[in-house]
């Protein structure tokens, strides 16, 4: 399959290249294709008409967002209204990465696929809305919603670059100790398992739709933090357990932010992900 990947240099993108590099590949990410000029974007995926168009692309600076709702609405809104139009023009699939942040975070229990979503901030608003779009204008698409992702690349446009683990690891060094919230909850997903899923769900011919795809069993920050440390025999730190409240945000985030596979083969447990993360 000819398959072109925005965000490629991104965290997520460059797993996702390894994953599927028994295909043809066209790598893409700002510099080379800017999906917010739809002109471009038409000319170029018309040019290279590809089977499969898989959408790293994206705003992600949850905080940021609160700030900069123009550009954020740009990228993760507007941008997939053009590729899922220019997808329906060229006879292309579009597989579109998206977040639990679609959701308020009120069920404790979980979202599944057809739950509906309710935003409570910026970054997950536009990432809803962009959800909506591509679903009322293109029928071959995959909607992937995934969760709390980490990986061995630098994840761009994010001051640091840092992912949570390699955070928790970098203040070990620094800090004696750390407060960690205590009442939101996620399912941490390291980066090369959520590529190895997206490369099934394409190359096993998956019925379109929305799916849920993260490593199983939520944790919440202070104890994903206990787990990183436990790992690595780090016990020089103490961690302090805080409320959402006592962690000022410009964004509010969701308590329980589950999201329940459904309709996907489960992807092993975030501890066995960390291990091999940390470890390989």
């Amino acid at each position: 399959m000819k398959i072109l990947i925005t965000g490629a240099n991104g965290m997520l993108g460059r797993d996702i290249s390894l994953a599927l590099s028994n295909h043809n590949l066209i790598l893409t990410d700002k510099e080379e294709l800017d999906i917010t000029n739809s002109e471009e974007l038409n000319k170029k995926i018309t040019e290279l008409h590809p089977d499969i168009i898989i959408n790293c692309a994206a705003f992600i600076d949850v905080e940021k967002a609160e700030d900069q709702e123009k550009i954020v609405n740009k990228i993760n809104t507007e941008a997939v209204l053009n590729l899922a139009k220019i997808c329906k023009n060229n006879s292309c699939t579009l597989a579109h990465i998206s977040t639990e942040y679609v959701f308020d975070g009120e069920n404790e229990s979980g979202y599944n696929e057809d739950s509906l979503t309710n935003p409570i901030n910026i970054y997950g608003k536009s990432k809803a809305d962009g959800e909506k779009l591509l679903q009322k204008n293109l029928d071959n698409f995959y909607i992937i919603r995934s969760s709390w992702l980490y990986g061995k690349n630098p994840q761009r446009g994010k001051e640091r670059g840092m992912n949570f683990v390699e955070t928790m690891l970098k203040l070990a060094t620094e800090k004696d100790e750390l407060n960690l919230i205590t009442d939101q909850i996620s399912k941490p997903t390291y980066t090369k398992d959520l590529s190895l899923a997206i490369k099934k769900l394409i190359e096993e011919n998956y019925p379109f739709g929305i799916y849920h795809l993260t490593n199983e069993d939520a944790v919440t920050p202070y104890k994903f933090a206990q787990e990183i440390l436990k790992i690595k025999n780090i016990s020089n730190i103490k961690l302090n357990q805080i409320s959402s409240s006592e962690f000022h945000t410009k964004a509010k985030r969701p308590k329980s932010a589950i999201l329940n596979n459904t309709k996907f083969p489960k992807l092993r447990s975030f501890r066995e992900a960390l291990k091999d993360y940390l470890y390989s």
